[in-house]
């Protein structure tokens, strides 16, 4: 017998068991997450835990809460910033914001909301065009840690001088400052911008749609998914969007080669913006 071929079968029977275990215990579904980043971020988690196998890692997992939190925190990619990729705000303000006009009141979901810099970006934005005190906002991940984080608005001061930058070249309108206030090494923005926020636990990989929304933004979550996760959550969003709702990906996710394709015209394919016509 092949070591290597063997080592390699193992380790895929571990990861198995060990993904369908958080499955049953905790209702947290990596089943269909892309393994190559699974596999990496599971290899940290082993490091952090002292765990020498995958097989050592689950059964730390499923006798400590504690450890699974720690857990998830591995898993999920808490990579964001403030006017994340500026030019996809700009077009957000000049195609979107003109379709948000026409409706008496705004849902929006923002799903993977993170440590909530981009949900911040976003009510500041729409304060900005007038459109604030008519729509609310569910910003949802399935971190709770993170959700609390962005709850609470206080991000590093140090941070501030990339946010402005982000800011003016997505055309902000205002001064970023006059958004938040800096005390001691931290920034704490303004509690009006999460008056119209609702943030919420859901799992795109198990929970259905609980609202009909005008826009749905999702940017840079299902580059982490294998395709039947990204088709459940391509049907989700279709599903969750009224007719004529936009929705907004991430600069490496796309709309191509799902089953819902046909179903959207692009407002900017290279901004990553789609509209629901059928």
């Amino acid at each position: 017998m092949n070591p290597t071929k063997h080592n390699t079968e193992t380790e895929d029977i571990e990861l198995d068991l060990l993904l369908e275990g958080i499955f049953r215990l905790y209702g947290f579904d990596f089943r269909n997450y892309a393994r190559a980043s699974l596999r990496r971020r599971i290899a940290n988690c082993m490091g952090d835990e002292g765990a020498t196998s995958i097989s050592g890692l689950q059964e730390k997992l499923l006798h400590d809460p504690d450890g699974m939190e720690r857990f998830l925190l591995q898993l999920s990619v808490n990579v964001t910033s403030m006017f994340r990729d500026p030019p996809f705000y700009s077009t957000l303000r000049s195609n979107v914001v003109p379709l948000l006009r026409t409706y008496p009141f705004i849902r929006i979901w923002h799903a993977g909301c993170s440590t909530g810099e981009e949900v911040y970006s976003l009510a500041i934005l729409l304060e900005e065009e007038g459109l604030y005190d008519k729509t609310r906002i569910y910003a949802t991940d399935m971190n709770e840690p993170v959700l609390e984080k962005a709850k609470a608005g206080i991000f590093p001061v140090a941070k501030m001088q990339e946010f402005t930058t982000g800011y003016l070249k997505s055309g902000g309108r205002g001064t970023f400052s006059e958004y938040y206030t800096a005390r001691y090494d931290s920034a704490v923005f303004r509690s009006s911008l999460t008056e119209n926020v609702v943030f919420a636990q859901h799992n795109l990989a198990t929970e259905d749609s609980f609202n009909e929304f005008n826009l749905i933004l999702c940017r840079n979550v299902m580059i982490y998914f294998n395709k039947v996760l990204q088709e459940r959550v391509h049907k989700l969003f279709y599903e969750s969007l009224c007719k004529f709702g936009v929705l907004g990906l991430g600069a490496k996710e796309s709309l191509k080669f799902s089953p819902y394709e046909e179903r959207y015209e692009a407002l900017d394919s290279q901004n990553k913006l789609y509209r629901k016509v059928k």
